[in-house]
């Protein structure tokens, strides 16, 4: 479904992807763990043309890109294979829960709003949220609010979903509500790319975890393997740091 070969993204001076390649079949999902400042974000924000790569190929479903040079064309038929859930919600505040997820579907789809409406309906029962279809983000939690964001990533039949640390920016009795619902995408076979800082939440989730340093994919592997009992030195050091108590005094 997605394959990336030798991508390259620099910021002036700064190269934060290094020649990065990748693969993800139909239906699987891949978590992305690293430090940060290690490319996860970028590298996601790159498949979808949020951030504009400087080299490299870029494959979802049937449509490629070379990022030396696309047109406006390529591009838009490349970003309308994936759909991205933000870290922080990234809804309208202005808008309904029902609104936020209709409002593509409208306004860049030309749908008719009854039919619209139909399908954030569906999705919102989806999510576990039809009795909040008329609220508006303020008067949701964190966790209902993502919920919302990935009823709207839905909404447009991406072959992928790209996720942003979905769950870094909530309360932890919260984190479970989206899990519960990424849960289940997988088990219909949605494909997901999801970055994320959270081990078991990747550890659950995932069928395949991609540890990243430096730019560059350090090492990859199944799920449970890579948290449990990575090979990588750069690894296991990360690992080791996150499961450290953090000790000090005043």
């Amino acid at each position: 479904m997605i394959k990336v070969q030798n991508l390259v993204k620099q910021f002036g001076q700064n190269v934060v992807l290094s020649d990065v390649s990748l693969e993800v079949k139909q239906g699987e999902v891949v978590a992305i763990i690293g430090p940060s400042g290690s490319g996860k974000s970028t590298l996601l924000r790159c498949l979808n043309l949020l951030e504009k790569p400087n080299q490299g190929q870029i494959t979802i479903d049937d449509v490629t890109l070379n990022a030396a040079s696309y047109s406006r064309k390529e591009e838009s038929a490349l970003r309308h294979q994936s759909a991205m859930v933000f870290q922080n919600y990234n809804l309208f505040k202005n808008k309904t829960a029902l609104e936020n997820i209709t409002e593509a579907l409208i306004v860049a789809q030309g749908m008719k709003k009854a039919d619209a409406e139909k399908i954030g309906f569906e999705l919102l029962e989806r999510v576990g949220l039809l009795p909040q279809a008329h609220q508006y983000p303020v008067t949701l939690s964190g966790g209902q609010q993502q919920r919302v964001a990935i009823a709207r990533a839905l909404a447009v039949k991406p072959k992928v979903i790209l996720f942003d640390e979905p769950t870094s920016a909530l309360d932890p009795e919260r984190v479970h509500e989206v899990l519960q619902v990424i849960n289940q995408l997988a088990k219909d076979d949605t494909t997901m790319i999801i970055v994320t800082h959270e081990m078991e939440f990747a550890k659950k989730v995932a069928d395949r975890v991609i540890f990243m340093a430096d730019g560059v994919i350090v090492e990859q592997g199944p799920a449970h393997e890579m948290i449990e009992a990575p090979k990588n030195e750069k690894t296991q050091r990360f690992l080791r740091q996150l499961s450290e108590s953090i000790e000090f005094s005043i």
